[in-house]
């Protein structure tokens, strides 16, 4: 069975993260399908607007620590980066329905969304200083802006989770539902969408968007270098290793 469930009707493109008994954490493999599928949203004119989603007790758990430890993402034409450039860039709207654990970037692609759905269970965190490691998906860029300084320095920082109605306090998230009603509303406001003139959408969007979508394309690339040169050093091999341990990591020599 697919790890990534593709659906397209009437104008609204879904993708669902399948991989549930692993927590839908995210493999190489997924990554392309993702990437390949957000780049022909962004030309096909039978898509209107795009719907990314999981399973109402887990978003995903970001990326697959051994998946990706074995097959790091090399330069900005990975499947990695192809789809945080498209979610970055899709002139199209773009919508999450989020339940359960968002972490990694499963919080951060978010930031690439215009509307956001979340269920009450939701728990969102960016650990990557826990893993030796810096933001992504131009996260270090976003976060402060939507935050505010302090409050993005508690979760980039700390890499403490934090649940669906302070996400929506912050402005990550536009509504709190039900998890079982998830899902079904994000599709609801992604069919009110794709009933609207597409050429006004993707005006509004890029209007909203400006100037500003250069910069987030600039922290990508920047953070994208230190990601992977921090992932080959000693803060980063302890944290994988004591993950894989279940244990505590120890960066008291690193």
């Amino acid at each position: 069975m697919s790890e990534i469930l593709i659906h397209q009707e009437a104008g609204v493109l879904t993708l669902t993260f399948n991989r549930v008994e692993r927590k839908n954490s995210i493999n190489v493999a997924m990554y392309d399908t993702l990437a390949t599928e957000i780049e022909r949203a962004a030309t096909d004119g039978d898509v209107r607007t795009v719907l990314i989603q999981g399973h109402e007790t887990v978003f995903s758990a970001g990326n697959d620590l051994d998946d990706f430890l074995r097959n790091k993402p090399a330069g900005m034409d990975s499947p990695v980066f192809r789809f945080l450039r498209g979610i970055a860039t899709l002139p199209k709207p773009l919508l999450a329905a989020v339940c359960g654990p968002a972490v990694g970037v499963g919080t951060t692609l978010l930031l690439h969304c215009d509307l956001v759905y979340a269920g009450d269970n939701a728990a969102f965190s960016m650990p990557f200083v826990n893993l030796g490691l810096c933001p992504e998906a131009a996260s270090s860029l976003l976060v402060p802006q939507m935050f505010g300084y302090h409050r993005a320095a508690e979760a980039l920082l700390l890499g403490e989770p934090f649940m669906a109605e302070a996400a929506q306090e912050v402005g990550l998230v536009n509504r709190v539902l039900a998890p079982s009603e998830c899902n079904r509303y994000a599709r609801e406001q992604a069919l009110k969408l794709a009933a609207k003139p597409l050429t006004s959408l993707i005006t509004t969007k890029q209007l909203m968007k400006g100037a500003g979508q250069q910069a987030v394309l600039e922290r990508m690339a920047e953070e994208g270098a230190h990601f992977g040169r921090m992932l080959g050093e000693p803060a980063a091999r302890e944290a994988m290793t004591a993950f894989m341990e279940k244990r505590k990591p120890d960066f008291s020599k690193v």
